[in-house]
């Protein structure tokens, strides 16, 4: 029988010139060979990519990630952390690690379980292990990517090696993820070749690259590459018109909280209740203007922004880059540049909270005001400034009862700091700057992680303070939709019941038809002593554990850093007290609950 000799396909992804060299290196190669028994088919090096995932992000990026191993010829898969052993990850050989850290430096709440595994001391040793770790995270935060930090030095630390060293990125994903990526498949490449090379007998041996290598493996049956998706995303968003805008607070309330409709008619776009939608949002003209005048610039000037191409400084500055919030890199940048002895002096390592405190107060404007003359040109302000990210807001809408709708609750931050008037971005440009009728750039944030039961009969309890509400609105009016017979439980919170009380007619119409069974509220300054959610949760323990028992979901959904930690902690008392536990018992319980998919947080 003939040799049969492999071929680089005409739609493989190279030039015509590369086809032409590899396919006679193949046919050198093969028709050289003694014999087709002879021949070293090499086998695809098995890579697993893993996700450590709250909101969407790390899975995503991982999704990429094992994609183009795919097109390059490597035999790939993807897994989430959730529900895997520290056991299981004995048996891999190379394994990616997107590893995002969430509330308080965590890692994502389903994914405890195995990090907990992976750091008992006397489990086995991963000296077969190579990895790799792109760790996800927030500057803004002190603990920032400890998550993915903890995990690479645990690994290490059990005998497992570094394909390459690990990369820490701040919410803007991209240019990191893409730097880090080219060194990681070229590293991939490499060992790829060489294990290559350890197979094939020395008879037949050739000079493999990397290139023919994967070349090889796809001849395998690697997948191919996967068709782009047209549909609205961060780099392709829908400029969706604002058809409604209205205060769910009253004059008398000490903030503003509005409601926000977004057409999305014949936009493509579709969304389940428990996602996010993500706004690209502008900075204020007028503070822009402010910055353009403190460096004596026209705005005309033309900067260079990274997949964004050439434009006016004016304009970067608007749509691309943060100026309201200080960041310790931007401060260790500006005072190497300006040798200032106060600011080097916030960042000698017993100061962090004098620099955490200088760095809350200010943004970019007090910064140029206090040290005045480090910056002098357009392009020296971009090198310094971060990419403006998306703003995320859980969805308040069900995409059955609100068709052709997206509905956000955005609470409108304000507040002054020294001397200044200051405000979010995205939530004073929608409160401020966007009439009924004019478009902004949004796109769906899946949340997979926050999804409504399959079983419709589950009963649920929703525990929301402020805007916390929000995908618990659209929980209720889905379950509406879909006939779900599982009753409802809502714990809302917010200071005062005249004024704060969002969807207020909504939620005591659904009480009063019955379609949510239960409605406790925790306004905490109605009276002297201040009541939160979790008091609430607390004096209806034994019915909040008669519930558990009939096998409730529990969502959890508002601020990370006091609400969830309170609200959890008293799980963990109505747990252990109702149940007759010990706190370990208790610990164990909720655990399961987690494991189950029966207890569910969205906190930031």
């Amino acid at each position: 029988m003939p040799t049969m000799v492999p071929f680089v396909p005409d739609d493989a992804p190279f030039s015509k010139e590369q086809r032409a060299w590899l396919n006679g290196f193949l046919a050198g190669m093969f028709s050289s060979a003694p014999a087709p028994s002879t021949i070293a088919k090499p086998e695809p090096l098995k890579v697993t990519v893993f996700y450590a995932s709250q909101t969407g992000t790390a899975e995503g990026l991982a999704r990429k990630l094992a994609e183009e191993l795919k097109t390059k010829g490597y035999n790939a898969s993807i897994l989430s952390l959730e529900g895997y052993t520290s056991a299981a990850l004995a048996d891999e050989r190379y394994a990616i690690f997107i590893a995002s850290t969430y509330g308080q430096g965590d890692a994502p709440d389903a994914v405890q379980p195995f990090y907990e595994q992976v750091c008992i001391e006397h489990f086995p040793r991963y000296e077969n292990l190579q990895y790799a770790v792109f760790a996800l995270g927030d500057r803004h935060y002190e603990t920032f990517c400890k998550f993915g930090i903890d995990l690479d030095n645990k690994l290490a630390s059990l005998g497992a090696s570094r394909i390459c060293e690990r990369a820490e990125c701040d919410v803007d994903v991209d240019p990191p993820f893409a730097q880090w990526k080219e060194i990681l498949l070229k590293r991939l490449d490499e060992i790829a070749a060489a294990d290559f090379e350890d197979k094939v007998p020395e008879s037949i041996k050739p000079s493999p690259t990397p290139a023919s290598v994967a070349v090889l493996a796809n001849a395998t049956g690697a997948a191919a590459p996967a068709t782009a998706s047209a549909s609205p995303s961060r780099d392709n968003p829908y400029h969706a018109p604002l058809i409604e805008k209205r205060s769910l607070t009253r004059n008398g309330s000490s903030k503003l909280t509005l409601h926000l409709t977004w057409s999305i008619a014949n936009s493509g776009i579709k969304y389940e209740a428990g996602d996010a939608c993500a706004i690209i949002p502008q900075n204020d003209p007028a503070l822009v203007e402010h910055i353009l005048n403190a460096l004596h610039l026209s705005g005309q000037e033309r900067v260079e922004i990274p997949k964004a191409g050439t434009m006016p400084i004016e304009e970067a500055l608007r749509h691309h880059l943060v100026i309201t919030k200080l960041s310790k890199k931007m401060i260790e940048r500006y005072a190497t540049a300006a040798q200032c002895k106060t600011l080097l002096g916030l960042l000698a390592p017993d100061r962090q909270e004098q620099l955490e405190k200088y760095v809350y107060e200010r943004g970019l404007i007090d910064l140029l005001d206090e040290c005045p003359g480090v910056i002098h040109t357009a392009a020296e302000l971009v090198v310094l400034l971060p990419k403006l990210t998306p703003r995320l807001y859980s969805i308040s809408s069900s995409p059955s009862t609100h068709m052709g709708e997206v509905h956000t609750t955005i609470a409108v931050v304000r507040y002054r700091s020294l001397n200044r008037e200051r405000g979010g971005v995205c939530s004073t440009l929608v409160a401020d700057r966007v009439p009924l009728g004019e478009r902004l750039p949004i796109y769906i944030q899946p949340n997979k992680k926050f999804r409504l039961p399959e079983n419709p009969d589950m009963p649920l309890i929703m525990i929301g303070p402020g805007t916390g509400i929000a995908p618990f609105r659209a929980f209720l009016h889905e379950r509406r939709a879909q006939g779900a017979k599982g009753r409802n439980w809502l714990f809302f919170g917010e200071r005062n019941s005249a004024n704060d009380f969002l969807y207020r007619e909504e939620l005591e119409d659904m009480l009063a038809d019955g379609h949510l069974k239960r409605l406790d509220t925790a306004f905490s300054r109605d009276q002297e002593h201040k009541i939160y959610v979790q008091d609430r949760m607390l004096e209806n323990a034994p019915q909040f554990w008669a519930w558990l028992r009939d096998g409730a979901g529990i969502y959890v959904c508002g601020d990370a850093s006091r609400m969830a930690k309170d609200v959890d902690s008293a799980l963990h008392t109505i747990v252990q007290q109702q149940g007759g536990l010990s706190q370990d018992g208790a610990k164990e319980y909720v655990r399961t609950l987690k494991d189950n998919h029966r207890y569910h947080r969205d906190v930031y």
